[in-house]
């Protein structure tokens, strides 16, 4: 008895060690990749610019700002620098050093402050991802022009330019509050997330009284019959469904049949809500049984009709349950990204959505769009906004956790 005794101590000891052995294994992979996605979103961060002496002293107060020629100003400006540059190509291949949205930034600086026309004054001008790389020592010099995309020549501008002392590192304000753009420098993940934000609003609206209403409905009030029987069979199925068929579900139905438009967060809304409604049944089917049923006993002895049993006493108790599958549906139905494809929500979204009819994108498939784009800006960018979406799915899940402990009852 003493020898098997300590086998048996011995194996237990093992399982513990193992068990350890797997926790540190698994929070080890984890912080790899979340380091690792720290480490290749730092260049996202800062955006290096360059304070260009605006000159608009021969322009009124009267002149229309459509016929104010903002990209020539800028070209000058930047032109001042080197007064040797005098060919045309050489004048094209200088000014692609600055970003493409310069023009379009310092019109609409003009138009919120009129008091800067006819008066000389220095903005602060983005360069291309291409420039802002090589800033960032990204770009190996001692390869071959036709191995990097910066030649020697626009290399030795951007040294000079670094040189005058008015090339600055700031703070990416672009990528916190800026919609998508096909130029890396400008493009930012605010109204991706403002469009997820308004389709998960959408999905928890619908889902969330549809599926706990159901759940009751099968759970107390159905007869029990092979009709239900095959509905329960059926939710339990839909739960284990790969997301893209309900992406599938969506164009057919919403879009194709009821000619519903592409890339609305409505739709979204619609098509996460089917993916989520069987996760939510299911949640709330098993925190009703879980009430003890001493609870329903005491409620209808005490002359409650069913109706009252269900909703002042099983409700209540069962709501932590309810509210923990609830979010975690949703923060599955968060990251989702291959039914939003299938609706047309990976189309190039500039503006911020406000409403949900409005053209939106979500943040999976933002993450998807720049992951697939050519720019090495894009890369940093794309680890930026996986982080954020990491973010704000540890928040949904955090409060499942605090719901769960706010409204838990112990029998």
């Amino acid at each position: 008895m003493s020898k098997n005794l300590s086998i048996r101590h011995r194996a237990e000891k093992r399982f513990i060690a193992y068990g350890f052995i797997s926790l540190i294994l698994a929070a080890t992979m984890l912080a790899t990749i979340i380091g690792s996605m720290i480490y290749r979103s730092i260049p996202a961060y800062t955006n290096y610019s360059i304070d260009l002496e605006i000159n608009m002293t021969e322009i009124s107060a009267e002149d229309e700002f459509e016929d104010i020629n903002f990209r020539g100003i800028i070209r000058s400006s930047l032109f001042s620098f080197f007064p040797e540059v005098e060919s045309r190509s050489d004048k094209r291949k200088l000014f692609k050093l600055i970003s493409s949205s310069a023009s379009y930034t310092l019109r609409d600086f003009i138009i919120e402050n009129p008091s800067y026309i006819n008066k000389k004054f220095y903005f602060n001008v983005l360069f291309t991802d291409d420039s802002d790389i090589f800033y960032k020592g990204y770009v190996d010099t001692s390869l071959s022009e036709s191995e990097r995309r910066l030649d020697d020549q626009e290399v030795a501008w951007l040294n000079e330019l670094k040189n005058t002392g008015r090339v600055k590192n700031k703070i990416s304000k672009n990528l916190f509050l800026n919609g998508d753009s096909r130029e890396p420098e400008v493009a930012g993940f605010w109204g991706a997330t403002i469009g997820s934000l308004i389709t998960i609003s959408v999905t928890l609206l619908l889902s969330f009284p549809i599926g706990v209403l159901t759940a009751i409905y099968l759970e107390n009030f159905a007869v029990k019959n092979r009709i239900t029987d095959f509905i329960e069979v059926n939710i339990n199925n839909l739960a284990a469904v790969p997301s893209i068929i309900f992406g599938l579900l969506g164009l057919a139905v919403f879009i194709n049949f009821f000619g519903m438009p592409r890339s609305i967060p409505l739709v979204g809304g619609l098509v996460l809500s089917l993916m989520t409604l069987p996760t939510i049944i299911i949640a709330t089917r098993s925190s009703l049984q879980s009430v003890p049923p001493s609870i329903r006993e005491a409620a209808l002895a005490m002359g409650a009709s069913e109706m009252q049993v269900v909703f002042q006493h099983l409700l209540p108790s069962a709501l932590p349950g309810i509210f923990t599958g609830t979010i975690i549906g949703l923060a599955r139905a968060f990251g989702e990204s291959a039914p939003l494809l299938l609706i047309g929500m990976v189309a190039f979204i500039v503006d911020i959505p406000s409403t949900f009819t409005d053209p939106a994108t979500a943040l999976p498939v933002q993450i998807y769009i720049w992951a697939d784009s050519p720019e090495r800006a894009f890369v940093a960018k794309t680890s930026a906004a996986t982080l954020i979406l990491i973010g704000l799915l540890i928040l949904i899940n955090l409060a499942a956790v605090l719901l769960r402990k706010r409204y838990e009852v112990k029998w």
